[in-house]
């Protein structure tokens, strides 16, 4: 039998280690693997985007992925949605919560038949989900109070838009009044619930320039929605005086911003909350918690963080040329 020479024989050992990394990594994975992304309103390019990205790790590992949820704001579809998923006994779920308690006790349902859940976006710290990832919504608010702020010289009022009920944009509107504080002679004074409906900032929007224009500086969206159709009537009412901080990078709102008539938006990552949140789940999957019903945010020695923040941007003129609401293909 001939005997290897010593390098011969460590590049051998090599590629077998190799070989057994790469065949290992392959075989802990199923096509039966299925994780799904609850979400509302999941037509709008946010959820798309949060879409593409989950399906980006689905097919880096050879696993089924799935967006879920009502076509419009419907925390209640959600949450009907939520319990069919359950009992398809799914291997993992990413859920932004619409409404935080009441998607609470589904979440702990699949938590106690051992389910992982991490929420996403819009967080529900009150249930038993494994962790939030996804922005920092209160700083997301403060960076748009400042930059409202500044455009407004210190001093106006303002109207905010958004949707009450959901824990992110209660963060993100403290994040503004925290900015606010600063600036005495900022007022909000009208907060509007758009309920998920972009027709509601439009019609508010119109009234507001034809009953009392002068009363109103700025407008601050909170969600996707609304500021597209702030800016469409500003545009159409020939309204050059007022300011628009808006929220997330669609193609209508950075074109409004190219156009000069939102002064800026706040960008979030969906793609990689999707992309990034799967893959966690995937890695709870293979490599099981002792349990999933602990309180893991109060354990020191705990493998999992409470938060994962993925980033925001500040987008103005300066730099919306250089964003897409098109996830690059691959």
């Amino acid at each position: 039998m001939p005997v290897l020479s010593k390098p011969l024989r460590l590049a051998c050992t090599l590629v077998l280690l190799l070989c057994f990394s790469s065949c290992s990594s392959e075989s802990q994975h199923s096509p039966s693997e299925r994780y799904v992304l609850l979400a509302t309103n999941i037509k709008l390019p946010y959820w798309q985007n949060a879409a593409a990205g989950l399906i980006r790790a689905a097919k880096e590992i050879n696993v089924q992925a799935q967006l879920m949820g009502p076509d419009t704001y419907d925390p209640q579809a959600q949450r009907e949605t939520f319990q069919r998923v359950i009992a398809e006994n799914p291997t993992g779920i990413l859920v932004s919560a619409a409404d935080s308690e009441l998607l609470k006790p589904s979440i702990d349902a699949a938590i106690a038949r051992g389910i992982p859940v991490i929420t996403i976006d819009s967080d529900a710290r009150n249930s038993k989900r494994l962790l939030f990832m996804g922005t920092d919504n209160y700083r997301a608010g403060t960076m748009g109070g400042e930059i409202a702020a500044k455009n407004l010289n210190g001093k106006g009022n303002v109207v905010v838009f958004t949707i009450p009920e959901q824990d992110n944009l209660k963060e993100r509107l403290d994040g503004y009044r925290a900015a606010f504080a600063d600036h005495p002679q900022i007022k909000i004074i009208e907060i509007v619930d758009v309920r998920g409906d972009p027709r509601i900032a439009f019609d508010k929007t119109t009234e507001i320039l034809e009953k009392r224009a002068a009363a109103v500086n700025a407008f601050v969206c909170l969600e996707a929605t609304a500021c597209p159709e702030v800016a469409d009537v500003l545009n159409r009412k020939n309204a050059k005086d007022k300011v628009v901080v808006a929220m997330d990078t669609d193609e209508s709102t950075l074109g409004w911003i190219q156009k000069g008539v939102i002064a800026a938006t706040i960008g979030q990552k969906p793609f990689t909350m999707g992309y990034y949140g799967l893959k966690m789940l995937d890695d709870l999957h293979h490599n099981k918690l002792s349990s999933l019903d602990q309180n893991w945010a109060q354990d020191s020695f705990s493998p999992l963080p409470t938060f994962v923040d993925t980033g925001t941007v500040l987008v103005d003129r300066s730099n919306a040329a250089a964003f897409t609401s098109t996830p690059p293909q691959k």
